[in-house]
């Protein structure tokens, strides 16, 4: 049995409790915010907590904060040689207080706090400093049906990366098409069955080969007649830009 404290109060921390709670392997033995309000309709499941005074022994601490605040609170931590992780995918492994056995826990997914997560389908990057703690985060990820894969600092921030391109840049652009079909009066459920065909096509192809389009084509005229419905110079700066992109990585221009 593994057992684990939850520092902070997001999205990550959220989700990350609820799985742990469910497994057989994992006991959460406390769980820490400054702000106790944000986890108290949590106290009948777990010990709770916002002073780190109190913060009971366990086999790994989970700090599941902002970026900006995973230094000071690992240098805030009343203990040393002790493993503690973050969650982040962009914040090197060195930004933990080095008084701890440093590591990284970065589930690769994207968490709202109203949308339920399967783990089962969330890929864990898994970095530590010793042979032993990277095998307690595999085993804890393995706990929660999770697939581990052992990166690197500049692995770990090149998936982050892409992650901002596939996921939050992706989600941007369904925002624009969903305010281009309101602004015509017609559902953007429309266009549902056509975001799943192309999230599904790339399990099979590569993105290169599954591009299609006027942009690929290089369909001028199709192009000229889009930006012209383009009301916004927001929406005809995006346009351009990946348009160019496109006719560059397909060679026409």
């Amino acid at each position: 049995m593994i057992k684990v404290v939850i520092l902070g109060a997001g999205n990550v921390a959220t989700h990350l409790f609820k799985a742990f709670y469910a497994s057989e392997d994992v006991t959460v033995v406390q769980w820490y915010n400054r702000h106790l309000k944000a986890i108290d309709l949590h106290k009948n499941k777990v010990d709770v907590t916002d002073n780190l005074l109190e913060l009971k022994e366990a086999d790994v601490y989970i700090m599941a904060v902002s970026d900006d605040a995973i230094e000071s609170l690992s240098e805030q931590l009343p203990f040393s040689q002790r493993l503690v992780v973050h969650t982040s995918g962009s914040t090197s492994l060195y930004a933990i207080e080095q008084k701890h056995y440093r590591g990284v826990f970065y589930p690769l997914q994207t968490f709202s706090k109203n949308t339920e997560v399967d783990f089962g389908n969330v890929p864990i990057c898994v970095e530590a400093l010793k042979k032993e703690d990277l095998k307690t985060l595999k085993k804890l990820a393995k706990a929660i049906g999770s697939d581990t894969h052992k990166v690197n600092t500049n692995q770990r921030q090149a998936l982050h990366l892409a992650a901002v391109f596939v996921n939050n840049f992706s989600n941007q652009l369904y925002r624009i098409a969903h305010e281009l079909t309101e602004s015509q009066g017609v559902e953007f459920d429309i266009l549902k069955p056509l975001i799943k065909e192309t999230a599904a096509k790339i399990e099979t192809i590569s993105p290169f080969m599954a591009q299609t389009g006027p942009a690929k084509r290089n369909d001028k005229k199709t192009i000229k007649r889009h930006l012209k419905q383009l009301k916004k110079e927001e929406h005809k700066a995006i346009y351009t830009l990946l348009t160019e992109s496109i006719k560059n990585t397909h060679g026409n221009n």
